[in-house]
C-alpha cells in the first residue's frame, strides 16, 4: 500500500511514488470511432488527424458536450477520466492511494468534478495540494518565490509567501504563453529553415508536420547545450537538412517570453528581490531562464524533472477516512533553505523620462506625482480633469535606491505593461504605464545624456 502523487499539468501528466517517475504523457486524446486513445499515441497522431485530436479538456473540466457533431455524447470529463483511468489502471497496485498536486488553471469548479471523476474511478484520493506550494520545499531567504510552470496553452506564475511555510499567496495565468504557443513559433521557423536551405516544405504535409512535432524535445534540448541546432527529416528516401543558430530559437519566442515577464514583473513590489522557481519544463525551453533573469532580475533556481510530485509525496499530510478532499494551498519546507543575494537583483535599463504624448518629463530628483488635480509645491504630471478612473493623485514615480519605481495611491489601479500592480513596481525603459478607463498611457524611456553634459 503506496502513497503516489500525481502532478496534473496537461503538458505532462505525472505520477512518482516519490523515487520513481512511473509514468509521463501529454494531455491527448484521438477520438476514434471504437475508442478513445489517450496519451502519447494520441499525440503522435495530432497531425495527422488534428480534427479527431483533443489536448484543451483538462483546463476546459466540464459537462458540456464537445463542439464535434460526431462526437456530441462525449463530454471533456469523459476525456480527463478516460486518460486518468488509464494512468491510474498503468501504475496502481491494490491498496495505493492517491495525492495530487493541481495546477493554477484549475478553478474551483473544475477541482469539484475532478475529484468526483476519481471516485466514480474507485481512484482513493487522499489529498489535493497546489501544484506550485508541492513543488517548493525551500525557503528562499531574503527573496519573495514565484514559482513559474508551463502547460499546454498557459504559463502558470505563483507566488508565495513565506511565514513558517511555503504557502500560495497569488496567481496569475497567463494565456497563449504555453508550451504548444512555443511549439508552434518553432515549428515555423523550422519549415521556413527547411525551405530555404533544401527547398523542401515539411509542413506541405501532415506526415512530414508530425516529423516536425515527434523531433521537437530534441532539437530543443540542442539548442539550449549548442551554438547551432542540426535539423534532419527523412521523407520518401530522401533526407532533408537544415541548421539554425540556437539564438534564433529565443528570437522567435520573445514576444511569449515578455508576455511572461511582464505578468511576473506586476507580482513583485518595489524592493522585493525575485526567487524565481522554474519547473524543468520551464527551463528546457531555450533561453526562458536567461531572459527571465534579465528583465525580471533576482535569482533563478531550476527544479528536477517530477519536483512537484516528489514534494507532494514527502511532504502531504492524507485526510482523514470519511472526510471531504479539499484544497490545500501551504506545506512545511523539507529541505535546507537557500539565502539569495539581495545584490544579485539588477535587471534590465533603469528609465530616466516618462513620455506623456510629445512632452517627456525627468523622472530624477523630486517624486513626480500623476493625477487630475495638482498640488502646490510638488512636481506633477496633470493628466487632465476629464479622465475616467484616474484619482485626484493617482500615482507617483521616483527613484529609490537606485531603482525607478511607480506606487499606486489610487483605488481604479495603475497598470504595468497591461497588467494592475500590487501597491508598487519597478519600472523598466521601454515600460508601458496606464492609468484610467480606457486609460492614458505613459512610456518610460531612457534618453542618453549629451556627450560633456
Amino acid at each position: 500500500m503506496t502513497l503516489l502523487a500525481a502532478h496534473l499539468n496537461d503538458a505532462g501528466l505525472l505520477i512518482t511514488d516519490g523515487e520513481r517517475i512511473l509514468c509521463r504523457e501529454p494531455g491527448y486524446v484521438l477520438l476514434k470511432d471504437d475508442g478513445l486513445v489517450t496519451g502519447r499515441e494520441a499525440w503522435a497522431s495530432a497531425s495527422l488527424e488534428p480534427r479527431r485530436t483533443q489536448n484543451h479538456y483538462w483546463d476546459d473540466l466540464r459537462t458540456a458536450p464537445l463542439a464535434d457533431a460526431r462526437f456530441r455524447h462525449l463530454t471533456t470529463a469523459d476525456l480527463v477520466s478516460r486518460q486518468l483511468e488509464t494512468l491510474w489502471q498503468r501504475v496502481a497496485k491494490p491498496g495505493d492511494r492517491l495525492a495530487l498536486a493541481v495546477p493554477g488553471y484549475m478553478n474551483t469548479e473544475n477541482l469539484g468534478l475532478l475529484l468526483g471523476i476519481a471516485a466514480d474511478l474507485d481512484i482513493p484520493v487522499v489529498a489535493m495540494v497546489d501544484a506550485a506550494v508541492a513543488a517548493t520545499r525551500r525557503q528562499y531567504k531574503n527573496a519573495v518565490p514565484v514559482h513559474v510552470d508551463l502547460s499546454l496553452h498557459t504559463a502558470m506564475l505563483t507566488r508565495l509567501f513565506q511565514e513558517g511555510q511555503a504557502q500560495y499567496e497569488r496567481s496569475a495565468v497567463v494565456d497563449e504563453a504555453g508550451m504548444l504557443d512555443l511549439y508552434g513559433i518553432w515549428l515555423r521557423m523550422i519549415a521556413e529553415s527547411f525551405v530555404q536551405q533544401s527547398r523542401f516544405d515539411p509542413l506541405h504535409t501532415a506526415e512530414t508536420e508530425q516529423m516536425l512535432q515527434d523531433r521537437m524535445l530534441d532539437w530543443l534540448a540542442s539548442a539550449s547545450s549548442r551554438e547551432s541546432v542540426a535539423l534532419e527529416i527523412e521523407y520518401r528516401g530522401i533526407a532533408h537538412q537544415a541548421e539554425i543558430s540556437s539564438l534564433d530559437f529565443v528570437t522567435a519566442a520573445t514576444p511569449v517570453y515578455q508576455n511572461i515577464v511582464s505578468n511576473l514583473r506586476a507580482l513583485y513590489r518595489a524592493g522585493e528581490t525575485p526567487a524565481l522557481q522554474l519547473s524543468d519544463r520551464a527551463a528546457r525551453m531555450p533561453g526562458l531562464a536567461d531572459t527571465l533573469k534579465a528583465r525580471v532580475g533576482g535569482a533563478v533556481f531550476l527544479l528536477e524533472p517530477g519536483a512537484t510530485a516528489r514534494g507532494l509525496v514527502r511532504r502531504c499530510v492524507e485526510s482523514r477516512p470519511g472526510s471531504a478532499v479539499t484544497l490545500v494551498r501551504h506545506l512545511p519546507w523539507d529541505q535546507s533553505p537557500v539565502t539569495v543575494d539581495v545584490g544579485g537583483s539588477e535587471a534590465a535599463a533603469q528609465p530616466t523620462h516618462v513620455l506623456l504624448g510629445n512632452n517627456a518629463v525627468s523622472v530624477g530628483g523630486a517624486a513626480l506625482a500623476l493625477g487630475t488635480q495638482t498640488s502646490e509645491g510638488e512636481r506633477w504630471l496633470d493628466l487632465g480633469p476629464d479622465v475616467p478612473g484616474v484619482s485626484r493623485r493617482h500615482c507617483d514615480i521616483c527613484v529609490v535606491d537606485g531603482q525607478c519605481v511607480v506606487t499606486d495611491h489610487s483605488r481604479y489601479g495603475t497598470f504595468l505593461n497591461g497588467h494592475r500592480i500590487d501597491g508598487s513596481a519597478v519600472l523598466q525603459a521601454g515600460d508601458v504605464l496606464r492609468v484610467g478607463t480606457p486609460g492614458v498611457e505613459l512610456r518610460m524611456i531612457y534618453v542618453e545624456a549629451a556627450h560633456g553634459a
